[in-house]
């Protein structure tokens, strides 16, 4: 079983979508991440296509990304000050530790839901 099980530019076999195997998507299609590395933003546009490809990392052994017009792409958005004043506070609350109030360089862990020192890892410097 090679690419062309994923070769369905009608749309029939996979929900209607065109759908197409890794690497093989027509000329002005492009994924989300294509579209934000050219400053662009799908801007509430269906996707057009689809790819699909054999993944074993996931349990259904198939991945797929939704292709969308460049044509019809909307250019990024930039955020205003005020939220960007506001992401560097939120950020910035994220490295202060709640056990003992230092801010770190670094995001506490949920995980542990202290800093690395107050949680008993002793830092490499």
């Amino acid at each position: 079983m090679g690419r062309r099980v994923f070769w369905d530019p009608t749309g029939r076999r996979f929900g209607g979508l065109p759908t197409f195997p890794w690497r093989m998507a027509p000329d002005g299609l492009a994924t989300r991440r294509q579209l934000r590395a050219a400053g662009l933003r799908p801007g509430g546009q269906e996707p057009a296509a689809q790819l699909m490809w054999r993944s074993r990392r996931y349990r259904s052994g198939v991945r797929v990304a939704y292709l969308y017009e460049v044509a019809k792409a909307k250019p990024r958005r930039t955020p205003s000050a005020a939220q960007l004043q506001a992401l560097g506070k939120a950020l910035a609350a994220r490295r202060v530790c709640p056990e003992c109030g230092v801010e770190q360089p670094y995001c506490i862990p949920t995980r542990y839901g202290a800093c690395l020192p107050c949680h008993g890892w002793e830092l490499a410097t």
